[in-house]
């Protein structure tokens, strides 16, 4: 009987947590994401009540299980069938999406931003066309942005194509005019995914010259041109994807990091090789430097990212036409011949 009833304590804590889990998602899905404001406390409080009264009813942990059930059920499918808008009052500089024309080795990229800031939020935005040859694709490198804590992090890819310059690719939140980016917002519909087709010196100098407490690090990959080509038109294919079909950005499961790891996956023909490190991603260079992703001229990781910082170059390059070069110069794998 002790193990009958020990069993069955069990169940019910189980229960008891399954409950509380569907009904905190639910709960935090109707205050988020319900379009109505003033209806969202009422239909929370209405929720609720029906769980409560349920149990209270049956005296039942199952009742109130299978309940709470439904009512996930009925909220994730209206949750699910939210779609993000394609026209609103987005933020200057997420006006615009950027699309891409690839013909052969020739591709061409539309509406590229290119801001030139007086303050983070004072800034001018050019959407430009530019065009590139596949064959002067050589480098890829990455630079990881952190603010506050470690384990969170930024990265923005840049593809270097030699004389023609460097693409930098960062995937974002597409802000509305007023929204500003919420962790705890991330895990639900608040937001639009972007992928920001940029000129480098627009991405990088936001953050090392014009926000305050973030950190850039510059570091080169060690992939092939082969397969940095693989993955910039992996890249381009979702920019057009997500200018033709807007999609839902979240911090679990569409976001900056697993878009890059799958990206970087179907380039190889290979299906993504997860690591817990894609989520706390403020851990990526530690992944990227185990696995043989960093060019690292024989340094350990601590040394690799101490010479991979740049604040104090992008600051002193600032607008220079040159920005890119001097941000790289002294650096890791930057030097001749690599």
């Amino acid at each position: 009987m002790g193990g009958e009833a020990a069993l069955r304590t069990l169940g019910t804590l189980l229960a008891s947590l399954v409950v509380l889990a569907l009904t905190v998602w639910a709960t935090a899905a109707l205050y988020f994401d319900f379009p109505v404001a003033k209806l969202r406390v009422p239909l929370i409080c209405l929720y609720l009540l029906a769980i409560v009264a349920v149990w209270i009813a049956s005296r039942r942990y199952s009742s109130a299980l299978i309940t709470a059930a439904i009512g996930f059920v009925v909220i994730l499918l209206w949750w699910l069938s939210l779609k993000p808008s394609e026209t609103a009052n987005w933020q200057a500089d997420d006006q615009k999406t950027g699309w891409a024309k690839v013909d052969g080795d020739e591709v061409i990229i539309h509406d590229l931003r290119n801001c030139d800031y007086r303050t983070e939020l004072d800034y001018s935005c050019s959407w430009e066309t530019r065009s590139y040859n596949l064959s002067n694709l050589k480098h890829l490198d990455i630079a990881i942005t952190w603010w506050g804590s470690p384990w969170i992090a930024h990265p923005i890819l840049s593809f270097d194509f030699g004389p023609q310059g460097h693409v930098a690719m960062s995937i974002e939140t597409r802000d509305l005019v007023g929204q500003s980016y919420s962790a705890i917002r991330g895990f639900f519909r608040q937001y639009s995914l972007i992928y920001i087709a940029a000129d480098e010196r627009d991405v990088i100098r936001l953050r090392t010259n014009y926000r305050k407490d973030e950190e850039v690090y510059l570091f080169r990959t060690t992939a092939s041109p082969e397969q940095a080509r693989g993955l910039f038109l992996q890249y381009l294919d979702r920019l057009n994807q997500l200018h033709q079909r807007p999609e839902w950005y979240n911090a679990l499961t569409n976001n900056c990091t697993t878009n890059i790891t799958v990206s970087a996956a179907a380039s190889r023909d290979q299906r993504p090789h997860w690591d817990w490190r894609m989520l706390l991603n403020g851990k990526g260079d530690e992944m990227m430097y185990e696995k043989g992703q960093l060019v690292t001229d024989g340094l350990t990781l601590p040394e690799l990212k101490a010479r991979a910082h740049i604040n104090d170059a992008a600051r002193a390059a600032n607008d220079d036409s040159n920005f890119s070069e001097r941000i790289r110069e002294g650096r890791p794998g930057f030097g001749a011949g690599q």
